[in-house]
């Protein structure tokens, strides 16, 4: 019995060894598989980078155009110092000596080099971009103590328009996220774009990246080069932008002393023409590595700079609203355009007394002349007739409602409520009478400029809704290509002709006759809009916080269209805190101006020079009243 209880645990033994064994057998082969297949092009680079080096050339990034083959973003020669920490006995000795060489902050350049330390030790680290030509000097005076740790490089980077013109729109590059860098499949230090033009068409403008394979000597310094594969520059790309109508509408902002934004499109094609932010920023700052303080000082600006109005900007839309309002209710037959409504100075709905604008009231009017005029009670009585998800339905295919599809990043959607929206949002149910303060464009109603102008180029072209379109061609080194247009939205809106008519000849009435918007008018162009201004605040509120605080003030829209028969052009400007509409409008003017004159070959029109302001030439100036829902129309 014993004999076999010996054999019985020596068999166990002999079992768990070979079990053993074998562990530690696939253990090691999965090591060396791991290192053989899966690391295999790491430690193949790391074991030619004994005796040889790879050193990256970076790409020039596509040059961008607008749409008249003017150069709007470029590329200039830079220069960047990098530490490479192979065959460094002392990286602390060699950071200390550079900062104080360079003149940067030593702090900086160990936070750089700390942020890149599971990197190949062979690769550079760039601790300053954009160098200038005293950091390169003194540098370069002092190469023989720095040994092969620190290295100069000439890169290419991009140069964008003075002033930060269009800067919202064509965006900037910076170095690569840590999260870009996973997610994308991009190299660690890869310059990338970060907003605007710049990012959404990223993959296109970078290009391909060359390299240069060199031999070194056991110290890491370069005997010879083997090979070099030049970089290939970032495809080019043209914009639907025209140069000289985005330099008109920031001159004409700053001329006014305004902030706010302007989009022109073509409403034949969706091509955006004008896309303006202000304030605005350098993207120059960022392309050479934005320093902390800048930053800072842009990120804490209470102005917003970095935020883009166009898309990113909701605000209540004012009387430019009743447009879609008078678009519903002809569209869905409710009434002609001869229906006429007489206006005392206010009407009541349910139980409720709405004030116009004009505390005399407009006596009695009809379609074009409540346009032309602004009349609140008109567009109440239309707003009553319709219900809010009619209203809702026609803004939405006007192209008001929800995002614009423009090739641009984070544009947020505009608002048009409805009585699902409100259910969803709150919980509680739809109130006949809150669709009496939407039909003036106040209420619960939000919209972006970008949406505010799909809808004047889909009211100008006569129902056809647009996306808003950047890039128009491309060019990869074989010749420009059309890019073509987005497919145009499911629900759009083909207008019957009475509506077109009684549209296009009220707005024209606005900026034509006795309208708010005359400050737009230009002899000849027959240019046709409206003007709208939305409170920030109530009235009340207002007289309680301080009427005269500027972030308090009201804001002012005008939109526009130009000629009046065939639209060429149709738009918005939006003056943040300008306190009346009618004040957009001449912004608008200088724009047209501009537009029509590059158009005929003449020569461009001067800044705008402002002027005192004047009383609005209307024939009754308007009445301001603190009304519970009113809408402003100066």
């Amino acid at each position: 019995m014993a004999i076999a209880e010996d054999r019985r645990r020596l068999a166990n033994r002999l079992g768990w060894l070979r079990v053993s064994v074998l562990l530690m057998f696939g253990l090691l082969a999965g090591v060396f598989w791991f290192l053989q297949v899966i690391q295999h092009a790491r430690f193949q680079e790391m074991a030619e980078n004994n005796h040889q080096r790879t050193l990256a050339l970076r790409a020039p990034r596509g040059v961008i155009y607008d749409r008249t083959g003017q150069v709007m973003v470029e590329n200039r020669s830079a220069f960047n110092i990098s530490i490479v920490r192979e065959h460094t006995e002392d990286l602390d000795r060699t950071i200390r000596l550079l900062a104080r060489v360079a003149g940067i902050d030593e702090a900086l350049v160990r936070e750089t080099v700390e942020r890149h330390k599971r990197e190949p030790t062979y690769r550079p680290i760039v601790v300053v971009q954009d160098a200038t030509l005293a950091q390169v000097a003194a540098v370069t005076a002092r190469r023989l103590d720095f040994e092969t740790n620190v290295v100069v490089q000439e890169v290419p980077t991009r140069r964008y328009p003075s002033q930060g013109l269009a800067a919202h729109l064509i965006g900037y590059v910076g170095e690569a996220s840590d999260q870009q860098v996973s997610d994308d499949g991009l190299s660690s230090g890869a310059i990338v774009g970060q907003s605007g033009v710049e990012r959404v068409y990223n993959r296109m403008l970078m290009g391909g990246d060359g390299a240069r394979r060199v031999v070194v000597n056991s110290v890491g310094r370069e005997i010879r080069e083997l090979e070099k594969v030049p970089p290939t520059e970032g495809t080019r790309v043209q914009l639907s932008i025209n140069y000289a109508m985005q330099r008109a509408a920031e001159n004409a902002f700053h001329a006014y002393g305004y902030w706010g934004a302007a989009v022109v499109l073509d409403p034949r094609s969706g091509d955006v023409l004008t896309l303006t932010s202000l304030p605005s920023y350098d993207p120059n700052d960022f392309a050479a590595g934005i320093d902390r303080a800048t930053w800072a000082s842009l990120n804490t600006d209470k102005l917003r700079p970095l935020q883009n109005r166009a898309i990113q900007g909701r605000y209540s839309p004012g009387s430019t609203f009743k447009i879609v309002v008078a678009t519903a209710a002809l569209e869905a037959g409710l009434v002609t355009p001869d229906y006429k409504v007489f206006c005392p100075g206010g009407a009541t709905f349910y139980g409720r007394y709405f004030k116009c604008h004009l505390a005399g009231g407009h006596g009695t009017v009809d379609m074009r002349h409540a346009i032309e005029k602004s009349c609140n009670v008109y567009f109440y009585t239309l707003g009553n007739m319709l219900g809010i998800d009619r209203i809702y339905e026609y803004a939405e295919k006007l192209g008001l409602a929800g995002k614009s599809g423009v090739d641009l990043p984070n544009e947020i959607e505009s608002i048009v409520p409805s009585t699902e929206w409100k259910k969803q949002r709150t919980g509680e149910k739809w109130y006949a009478g809150e669709t009496i303060s939407v039909s003036i464009g106040q209420g619960q109603l939000s919209v972006t400029p970008m949406s505010m102008a799909v809808m004047m180029a889909t009211v100008a072209n006569g129902g056809t809704r647009v996306v808003p379109r950047l890039v128009t061609a491309i060019d990869d080194g074989e010749g420009w290509t059309p890019v073509p247009p987005p497919p145009a939205p499911v629900k759009s809106l083909l207008m019957k002709p009475g509506t077109v008519s009684a549209l296009h000849d009220g707005l024209w009435m606005v900026v034509n006759g006795a309208g708010t918007g005359t400050r737009g008018r230009i002899v000849g162009r027959d240019v046709a809009g409206k003007t709208g201004t939305a409170q920030v605040i109530s009235i009340q509120g207002k007289a309680r916080a301080g009427a005269t605080e500027k972030d308090l003030r009201d804001h002012g829209w005008f939109v526009f269209f130009a000629p009046r028969d065939n639209p060429e052009v149709a738009g918005v400007v939006f003056a943040e805190h300008a306190e009346h509409g009618y004040l957009a409008a001449p912004i608008a003017k200088h724009i047209l101006e501009t537009y029509f004159a590059q158009k005929d070959g003449l020569p461009l029109p001067e800044p705008p020079q402002p002027k005192p302001a004047a009383p609005v030439p209307t024939p009754a100036a308007p009445t301001r009243v603190a009304a519970n829902t009113a809408a402003f129309d100066r």
